[in-house]
């Protein structure tokens, strides 16, 4: 069993900077795609971006695209959300995910699910 462990979130001003972390335990974690996805007030959770196991490719959704970069440690079991340039837009319960057979933006395709973290951010 893989437990995802998120942190990092909190309440930032528009335009502020955030690193969200995510360690992994259990299970083999340098085979596994990891994404990320938030989930806002009223709202269906949203895929943010996407690792592949070795880090050499991400992918993000257009809103995000220029602004927040994934990166991972193998070494650490740990997957990275830096967050720049925040907007209110950007407030929701942050979750990472963990993919056995290689992520993508379409949710059923993770196997594991982080609890989340909540990013605030003020205009």
């Amino acid at each position: 069993q893989v437990h995802l462990a998120e942190s990092g979130g909190g309440l930032v001003q528009a335009g502020g900077s955030l690193r969200l972390s995510c360690a992994a335990s259990g299970g083999t974690f340098s085979s596994y795609g990891m994404g990320w996805f938030r989930q806002a007030p009223g709202k269906e959770r949203e895929f943010v971006g996407s690792i592949t196991s070795s880090g050499g490719r991400t992918s993000y959704v257009d809103s995000v695209k220029g602004r927040f970069v994934i990166s991972r440690d193998n070494a650490k079991n740990t997957v990275y959300l830096q967050m720049n340039n925040l907007k209110p837009e950007d407030t929701a319960v942050y979750y990472c995910a963990a993919a056995v057979r290689g992520g993508s933006a379409w949710i059923p395709r993770y196997d594991y699910w982080g609890q989340g973290t909540q990013v605030t951010v003020s205009s």
